[in-house]
């Protein structure tokens, strides 16, 4: 049996029937976040051993979790058995807005068809640990609430091929996002979630994508005016 969502991994099933992660997709769901949120920096270059020592892995999950994470654009491999975030450039940055605001609106409005009472009150609450995160200028907990919120509005919509090219934009603007989330703080940040909220009570789908197209555009245009000043993109923040 195997479950997937958005940046969600597969489970196998011991002989017990209950969920058991092998160690090598253990390895590549701690380093997929790892970059998903930041906590490897865009330019920022990693050795293996590095990588190593931060998971407490062996040298051969942590290859394959490489393999795999640079087959996805999330990686770059440098030779010397070092590793790089890529940085965004800004054709970069108009193919992400292009392909987000095509593929997450259209997941939007597809959710919207079909969630649930219960589904929009767990949004809701989602929600709510996220307006908390901005009062507090909490930037990891407005990050991976963020996030949260995307991954469980996309994941009722059950459109797999469009799951897995999201999967693969967020891996690669998500790094930048905290630079920029580091850098301006909380209170300026995107948050349409309500008038997407609003939306899907009505089970307007419509509404529901236009304000998942406006949520995700802002947020790729901050990076863009980031990377358009005079520091760049290029800080690494701790």
């Amino acid at each position: 049996m195997e479950g997937t969502g958005l940046l969600g991994q597969d489970t196998e099933q011991n002989s017990e029937n209950t969920p058991r992660v092998p160690v090598h997709q253990q390895v590549y769901a701690q380093l997929r976040e790892a970059v998903l949120f930041g906590d490897l920096a865009p330019g920022q270059a990693v050795t293996i051993q590095g990588l190593i020592e931060r998971t407490g892995a062996g040298m051969t999950p942590i290859r394959e979790a490489i393999r795999r994470l640079t087959s996805e654009g999330a990686l770059e491999f440098r030779g010397n058995r070092r590793v790089v975030v890529p940085l965004l450039t800004e054709d970069v940055i108009d193919d992400l807005i292009f392909l987000r605001e095509s593929v997450e609106s259209r997941l939007a409005m597809q959710a919207a068809e079909k969630i649930t009472p219960s589904e929009i009150m767990t949004l809701e609450g989602i929600d709510a640990k996220l307006d908390e995160a901005i009062l507090r200028g909490d930037v990891a907990a407005y990050l991976k609430q963020n996030y949260a919120f995307h991954a469980g509005l996309y994941a009722i919509a059950k459109a797999p091929i469009l799951m897995d090219v999201a999967n693969s934009l967020w891996l690669r603007f998500g790094p930048s996002m905290r630079m920029v989330c580091g850098r301006m703080g909380t209170q300026s940040l995107p948050d349409n979630h309500k008038s997407a909220l609003d939306a899907l009570h009505k089970k307007d789908a419509q509404a529901a994508g236009d304000a998942l197209r406006e949520d995700v555009v802002q947020g790729i245009e901050q990076i863009r005016a980031a990377l358009l000043d005079g520091s760049g993109l290029s800080d690494v923040i701790d």
